[in-house]
């Protein structure tokens, strides 16, 4: 699709987005509501424009050489930002109701690992609500929603179609997930939690805490997905379906990104990692997903369909395991940081180094211590331009460790 098509969509347009700042760039908008977790919306507007969390960075350079010192005056006349705890029936969701034209909603919780409540909280319940929210909107012509190419797969095999998922569907045909009986099932187990922490005297905090995440991963395993993440975002998918009517609606759904694998070895809790060098990664740069997502809206605007697009690059570029632990050896060879990270080929040499490095030095830790004390270019989302050696070396990893290092310092 030509360029000047796709900006040309997003001209006077007013658009919501959750979760995501990558369009925010984009000239032509007309106004541009931003969800932001805060407790009001003086908090939000402080995060986003005086903290400089949002519009302090890179991505904002372009912007910034254009306007000079009318930057901020043209930010604060573009950019609205509302706290995260926005209420259907108030007279701001009212507001906002008759003016939006597109929302955009990429906000979730993104851990493999979370709190079962958390993630059905944000991913399931929260993508449920901003449908609602979306059907208040006279004027919408498009609401996108950012999803996992994961949800339908689990860890089956081979080629799977870009389908909608339906109500109750899982990656185990003889498996039937009912979403009511879940939320039941996490109020039951808190309360149960609740009175046992009573009954012993002792904080629940951290036993619930420890007891929501167990059980998240659990209940994602019965039903063949592989974490609580892409099990709570399918779920997403299913109640969005379900209350959808004829909203016009774009499911995009991306690839990994392995961001959290280079954090973890520049802040030394990665140490090793079980793969195989010869083996891909699915894996997408942020930046083609913000692109396709932008062209598959102009491309569907204002139809009242559904359709569901995958962002990935497994099928044409996939990128390879060696070139992964390389560029970053390679990169912090050349920019120290770290000795060369233990790569494993057999889950038994793994589990090995794990039991012996870890394992029972914390034995016996814990033992002491209990002892002691108890478009083409423009719009550009085709991987096969990726050079992933360059791609990594020169742009993604510099990228990820300055976000991560200025949000541990407190700069971001």
């Amino acid at each position: 699709m030509d360029a000047a098509k796709v900006a040309g969509c997003f001209r006077d347009r007013t658009i919501l987005i959750t979760g995501s700042t990558g369009f925010l760039g984009k000239s032509g908008v007309k106004k541009l509501y931003l969800l932001v977790r805060a407790p009001d919306d003086a908090a939000a507007h402080n995060r986003v424009l005086q903290l400089q969390e949002v519009v302090g960075q890179e991505l904002f350079r372009t912007l910034r050489e254009i306007h000079g010192d009318g930057f901020h005056s043209f930010i604060q006349e573009k950019v609205s930002p509302v706290a995260r705890d926005i209420r259907l029936h108030s007279s701001q969701a009212k507001q906002l109701s008759e003016e939006i034209d597109i929302i955009v909603n990429g906000a979730a919780i993104t851990n493999f690992y979370e709190r079962y409540d958390v993630a059905l909280a944000s991913n399931a319940l929260g993508t449920m609500n901003v449908c609602q929210f979306a059907k208040q909107c006279a004027r919408l012509k498009m609401l996108l929603h950012v999803s996992t190419a994961y949800v339908l797969t689990g860890e089956q095999e081979g080629l799977l179609p870009e389908n909608l998922i339906q109500m109750g569907e899982t990656p185990k045909p003889d498996r039937y997930l009912d979403i009511e009986a879940e939320l039941e099932l996490v109020s039951e187990v808190k309360a149960t939690l609740t009175a046992h922490s009573a009954a012993e005297d002792t904080s629940s905090q951290q036993l619930e805490k420890k007891a929501m995440k167990e059980l998240g991963l659990n209940r994602a395993n019965n039903f063949g997905w592989p974490n609580v993440y892409v099990f709570t975002k399918a779920m997403g998918e299913m109640l969005r379906g379900s209350v959808r009517e004829d909203l016009p609606v774009v499911i995009v759904r991306p690839s990994m990104t392995i961001d959290a694998l280079i954090v973890g070895y520049d802040e030394q809790t990665v140490p090793c990692f079980i793969g195989d060098r010869s083996g891909a990664i699915d894996a997408i740069p942020g930046d083609m997903v913000v692109n396709a997502a932008m062209v598959a809206m102009a491309a569907h605007y204002g139809e009242k369909t559904q359709i569901v697009y995958h962002v990935t690059s497994a099928h044409q570029n996939p990128l390879q395991c060696y070139l992964l632990e390389e560029s970053t050896y390679g990169y912090f060879f050349i920019n120290p940081r770290h000795k060369k990270l233990l790569l494993f080929n057999r889950y038994p040499y793994f589990h090995a180094y794990m039991v012996l490095a870890y394992k029972t030095p914390l034995q016996l830790w814990g033992t002491t211590t209990g002892a002691a004390q108890g478009d083409g270019y423009t719009f550009n989302f085709d991987p096969n331009c990726i050079n992933w050696r360059l791609y990594l070396f020169n742009v993604h990893i510099p990228a990820v460790l300055k976000i991560s290092r200025g949000k541990k310092d407190g700069r971001a």
